[in-house]
């Protein structure tokens, strides 16, 4: 085991907030001391189906736990995303059903075990506890926080005071109550979150002491911003890069984000050196897309391998930088009775290809220059254009969507 500050330097990197510090450092040198590891709590609730690398910050912090030799104890809420993490929101998060929610589940630990190392850690479910409370157990939990205290939020707050002001439902100020009773349930020593959790973290502390157990240290983790460059990383944002993606798409994506995001991504995404991701960060030291190749690389080797990731870059300049087309184009078939004298127009034509998810967004992508036909790579503005529609036609939109077109 390392030693407390080799272990202190590790843990720090990345980290927004260690609350008490002081206690992770008792604690370390407990563990070293006595050989026995430190449990490390993340709870993740199956909200929806997509793991993407937003999710991946906290849970790289609890595999680096895990290489340090701490126990990772990972929380699947299965009974928290039924009542909706109000944390970082302005408004009422939409309520799942438990059957949503068990299908959302299904295929949250094979995307988790791409980022922890799931056969070593403690695999829990929260329902394991909360399904066997009943109505007196629920209003015991509920004494152990006030109004006034719960209102303290920055999301409550910001609901509250708006004009006309947003409602904010009881069962939202369950949650925080619930995340406190995992820790109690499982004993946390530490407890991860983004910088939106510090709250819930520390009610933990709170229910703890009410127990009788030692309170858990709270670190929080910076909320890392989605390919947009502002926004946090989401789903719903389309901002995002799943942990399933394939290799290529998570380097192409990489490579589509702004320069400022690099330091930031570099830092909570990969394990290289301050002072390296500030040479790689410096215009003057690296050229931006040099650099943003490495960060891309690094990105697609953690989920791919390496050769994957050489392979994705090495396509994705074919694309970009030499401008072909890549080295497998996906068919579409198109019905000969569709066309009309052999021809069609283009905006449904894009449509039928699934290259467009409508009529509105095909005159969009046509009207932006973003559509090209054929070898030459006709560039057709025209929203009213046909085009002669032929088995083998390559069509574009963009770089990243190519199809090649199969009548029958």
């Amino acid at each position: 085991m390392k030693s407390v500050a080799e272990q202190l330097e590790l843990i720090r990197r990345g980290a927004e907030k260690i609350v008490p510090e002081s206690d992770l450092v008792q604690r370390l040198e407990r563990s070293v001391k006595t050989v026995k590891p430190l449990r490390v709590k993340y709870g993740i609730d199956p909200t929806g189906i997509d793991v993407h690398l937003g999710h991946t910050v906290p849970l790289r912090k609890l595999r680096l736990f895990q290489e340090l030799g701490h126990q990772a104890v990972l929380i699947i809420g299965n009974y928290t995303a039924l009542v909706g993490d109000p944390s970082g929101r302005d408004e009422t998060r939409a309520r799942l059903t438990r059957e949503q929610v068990e299908a959302n589940a299904r295929d949250y630990l094979q995307q988790v075990s791409k980022v922890i190392h799931i056969d070593k850690a403690e695999v829990v479910h929260n329902g394991d506890w909360f399904g066997k409370m009943n109505f007196l157990d629920v209003l015991s939990l509920m004494t152990k926080i006030t109004v006034q205290r719960m209102l303290e939020r920055d999301e409550f707050t910001r609901r509250w005071r708006a004009e006309p002001s947003e409602p904010i439902y009881l069962h939202e100020c369950l949650y925080p109550l619930m995340q406190g009773q995992d820790s109690v349930e499982i004993r946390a020593e530490v407890e991860l979150g983004g910088s939106e959790q510090l709250f819930n973290l520390m009610v933990g502390r709170r229910l703890q002491e009410d127990a009788g157990q030692e309170p858990q240290v709270c670190l929080t983790l910076p909320i890392l911003r989605g390919l947009d460059g502002e926004r946090k990383m989401g789903k719903s944002l389309g901002n995002y890069i799943g942990v399933g993606e394939p290799a290529y798409d998570q380097f192409a994506k990489t490579m589509s984000i702004s320069d400022h995001l690099m330091r930031e991504w570099f830092t909570l995404l990969t394990e290289r050196p301050a002072e390296e991701i500030a040479r790689l960060t410096d215009p003057q030291a690296t050229h931006p897309r040099q650099a943003k190749e490495i960060l891309g690389k690094d990105i697609v080797t953690f989920y791919h391998g390496e050769p994957a990731a050489l392979a994705a870059a090495e396509e994705w300049r074919k694309r970009f930088s030499q401008r072909q087309d890549p080295t497998e184009i996906p068919e579409e078939t198109i019905p000969a009775a569709g066309l009309t004298e052999g021809k069609m127009p283009l905006a449904k034509l894009l449509v039928a290809l699934n290259l467009a998810t409508s009529n509105k967004e095909a005159r969009r992508l046509i009207e932006g220059s973003g559509v090209t036909i054929g070898p030459e790579r006709e560039k057709i503005t025209d929203v009213n254009a046909a085009v002669a529609v032929t088995s083998g036609l390559i069509v574009r939109v963009g770089n990243r969507k190519v199809v090649r077109v199969r009548v029958v």
